[in-house]
């Protein structure tokens, strides 16, 4: 990994993550009388968990609009959630605006092409091992992990080693 990369990384404030193909596999599952479930790796979550200890927040901001995503979000003490969102960078601004964080403290992780225009306003783009061909090459840094399978707490743990070595 390049010096630049492991800087943006090391100064990383904010982690702005999709939810479908990134915190999930990307598949949807409807149980009878239309009970949508999702699966969400608790591996993941504990790198969620672990960065917020670090002082860096998390947002997710999502396409679709699930209260299994709302539960997940409380889970994880996830303070900025926004769903329903149709062009995603247009939630940078009132993110700036109640965290206090640059734009370019920002990394956001996709998978998809409503990412690409999160990917060019944050200081960070980041696509999962599956992500969409066009994603990925417009991505500063691909996952070694496929989405829902570990590429977040990746993500997480790469932060983090940054930071320490940031220190040394």
């Amino acid at each position: 990994m390049n010096k630049d990369l492991r800087s943006r990384l090391a100064t990383t404030e904010l982690l702005i993550l999709d939810v479908d193909g990134v915190l999930t596999d990307g598949r949807l599952f409807y149980g009878s009388g239309g009970v949508e479930m999702k699966a969400f790796n608790a591996h993941d979550g504990y790198g969620l968990k672990k960065i917020q200890l670090e002082g860096i927040s998390i947002a997710i901001v999502s396409g679709r609009t699930s209260d299994i995503v709302e539960k997940r979000a409380k889970e994880l003490n996830i303070r900025f959630l926004f769903q329903n969102v149709g062009q995603k960078n247009e939630v940078l601004e009132e993110l700036h605006r109640e965290s206090g964080i640059e734009p370019r403290h920002m990394a956001h992780v996709g998978d998809d092409l409503p990412d690409l225009a999160l990917f060019q306003s944050v200081g960070l783009g980041i696509a999962v091992a599956d992500a969409r061909v066009e994603v990925r090459k417009s991505a500063d840094f691909v996952t070694n992990a496929k989405g829902g399978e570990g590429a977040v707490r990746e993500v997480c743990e790469l932060i983090l080693a940054s930071r320490l070595e940031g220190n040394e």
